[in-house]
């Protein structure tokens, strides 16, 4: 699935723009303020129907407007796709694919995978785990489409578990009628240990090689850290029946993959709290080209990959190195700069340049040649 285009109405500062992409490198260049992260943000928006910047939809919304709305045009072998998100405050979110309505785009096997470098996606390495949960079941999602139902699966008995625990607490319920929850707990749960397991493991080895390729030393290394030890359901059920009466006293349940951390460190001590933000950036970054280097041997293509402003705070050698990775791994990507010599190969052919000029007006693509 390749990104054609995307087209958008009343998106933040846009009032209405449109922008082509490369089948390789895409770079959106143009002076600070014009609306370039914007850009990216829509692109994102337009291909899961959420913002990779805002929990509030509202906040997309161009002011003095009453509705937004974002095309992204694809295509693959079996030709071209539409996918179209539209949004007014206070109405559900309109979503359709080739122009069928539906739920959840990140469902639809139509769509592009996505992934994007932020400045704010720091908070990924420093923030609390259940954000580093959050993305490894993003990745696993990714990696395998059907197991996303492990993870749902495992929330539907946590959630239940946790309201029988409510129910205990208040006596309106034996203590003994947690048995079926416990079994049932554990078995989604070792699946979704797995499932994360296996994932940390394939990305392991390209995030220590993408290190070393960014110059990030002290061996940095990423690691699944599972608050259960447990190889086995009767373990797990084990474990969780041992912590009854404390789950009973609180309410809900403390113990299982709900509590499981994905660890990022280098010499041995976590970067999140040891790491300058320097490294934690360039960790970050390497995280996310070692997942979108698995991604694309397991399915065949890698995600478009969308970096903002992630030229000005790298040296030369490092540039030189991103922009590397990029072209060996394939795939669509992203970058956005104010000065496309930040970017090496911009003047490349097969690169699209696109100028966003002032007052967020997206300009046509422009030819390498005219921009010296």
């Amino acid at each position: 699935m390749r990104v054609v285009s995307v087209g958008l109405r009343n998106f933040r500062s846009y009032d209405g723009a449109a922008a082509p992409l490369g089948g390789g490198l895409t770079v959106f260049w143009g002076p600070n303020g014009v609306g370039k992260s914007n850009l990216l943000e829509a692109l994102y928006f337009g291909c899961t129907g959420r913002s990779c910047r805002t929990a509030n939809d509202r906040e997309l919304v161009r002011f003095g407007q009453n509705t937004l709305r974002v095309v992204v045009s694809a295509e693959d072998e079996l030709g071209s796709h539409e996918l179209a998100v539209g949004f007014t405050p206070g109405e559900p979110k309109r979503m359709t694919v080739d122009g069928a309505a539906v739920e959840r785009l990140l469902d639809v096997a139509q769509r592009p995978l996505v992934s994007v470098f932020l400045p704010e996606r720091l908070e990924l390495l420093r923030g609390v785990p259940a954000l580093r949960r959050s993305h490894l079941d993003q990745l696993v999602a990714a990696l395998w489409p059907a197991r996303a139902a492990t993870r749902r699966a495992y929330a539907q008995a946590l959630a239940q578990r946790n309201a029988l625990l409510a129910r205990i607490h208040a006596a309106a319920a034996p203590p003994t009628s947690l048995e079926a929850w416990d079994w049932r707990l554990a078995e989604t749960g070792l699946a979704l240990m797995a499932d994360r397991r296996s994932a940390v493991e394939l990305v392991a080895g390209p995030f220590t090689d993408i290190c070393a390729r960014l110059l990030l030393d002290g061996g940095p290394q990423v690691a699944y850290l599972p608050r259960s030890r447990a190889s086995s359901v009767a373990e797990l059920a084990g474990e969780l029946r041992s912590r009854t009466q404390s789950d009973v006293e609180r309410g809900f349940t403390e113990h299982g993959p709900h509590r499981d951390d994905l660890a990022i460190t280098r010499d041995g001590r976590a970067l999140k709290t040891y790491g300058s933000q320097g490294q934690q950036r360039l960790a970050l970054l390497a995280l996310l080209l070692a997942e979108r280097r698995v991604v694309g041997v397991e399915r065949g293509q890698a995600p478009l990959l969308l970096l903002d402003d992630v030229m000005s705070e790298l040296d030369v050698g490092r540039r030189m190195a991103l922009t590397t990775i990029l072209a060996e791994d394939g795939g669509q990507a992203v970058i956005t700069t104010t000065d496309c010599d930040q970017v090496p190969g911009a003047s490349a052919p097969g690169v699209v340049l696109v100028a966003v000029g002032e007052g967020g007006v997206v300009e046509e693509a422009v030819p390498a040649e005219e921009l010296r």
